[in-house]
């Protein structure tokens, strides 16, 4: 268990990321209609309310991809103490903040693009650490 002593940062940093990322992506494969109403009548007068569906679905690939990437980033990180696949399912994961941004901000909910900041700094972090 040497990632616990050498890599402490950077593990509690990829849990939070898979936990939020890979929760999000399940839910929205289980939920998918339910989602879809919620997202389609939160941006229901921005200039996204057409293509809500597909850049729901761009999401949750983006999502599933990031997670698996940190996922398999830790057993990289573990064995061998190389950050690739974590520091792209990182880079993934930011990349996903900043789309979510784009739509909360045209959506014009700036309460919900606010609280993205946390979960972007935590993720930037990440990056940081990963790419040292």
């Amino acid at each position: 268990m040497e990632i616990i002593t050498n890599y402490p940062t950077e593990l509690l940093i990829l849990l939070f990321l898979i936990v939020t990322f890979l929760q999000s992506g399940i839910d929205k494969i289980t939920d998918w209609n339910g989602n879809l109403s919620f997202i389609k009548g939160h941006f229901a007068n921005s200039p996204l309310k057409n293509m809500v569906p597909l850049l729901l679905g761009i999401i949750l690939i983006v999502e599933i991809i990031a997670s698996l990437c940190m996922l398999f980033g830790i057993y990289q990180l573990a064995n061998d103490g190389v950050k690739t696949y974590a520091l792209i399912g990182v880079e993934l994961s930011a990349l996903t903040l900043i789309f979510l941004l784009i739509g909360q901000r045209l959506a014009k909910d700036y309460a919900g693009a606010m609280t993205l900041a946390v979960y972007f700094a935590t993720t930037i972090f990440g990056v940081y650490l990963l790419s040292k």
